[in-house]
């Protein structure tokens, strides 16, 4: 039986960008970061060190030439905060793209992009 969701894949074009932009502009950590010298480098990064569930950076086109029947595009991931206000105008001062914020019948939520143009989510959540 399955009790969480231990990591995400996002494959990414630019690893190093990527890492940027989750680290310096929403704020996560560096979990790990591996190289095994042929090509495959992967990058743990999560919302603290603690955290249940991280994100693994991978390298896009290493990963196609190696699976080629994997699914590559960015998973459409909801992340919760507390401070939905303070995140949304963080991520602004900091030139990332951004949404409005809209109230949903579950909650206010809004969306941002990676310098890939992937879109996520935020949705305001109490602990």
């Amino acid at each position: 039986m399955i009790n969480k969701v231990g990591q995400i894949m996002l494959y990414v074009n630019n690893q190093d960008e990527a890492l940027n932009f989750w680290t310096e502009k929403v704020g996560f950590s560096v979990i790990s970061e591996e190289n095994n010298g042929q090509g495959m480098r992967w990058i743990e990064i999560a919302p603290t060190k603690d955290a249940e569930t991280s994100i693994i950076l991978h390298n896009k086109e290493f990963v196609a030439k190696m699976s080629p029947e994997l699914n590559l595009g960015a998973p459409s991931l909801m992340f919760f905060s507390e401070t939905l206000d303070h995140l949304h105008s963080d991520l602004s001062k900091k030139n990332v793209k951004v949404g409005e914020i809209v109230d949903m019948p579950f909650g206010r939520v809004f969306n941002f992009a990676d310098y890939e143009d992937n879109y996520f989510a935020v949705m305001e959540k109490s602990k």
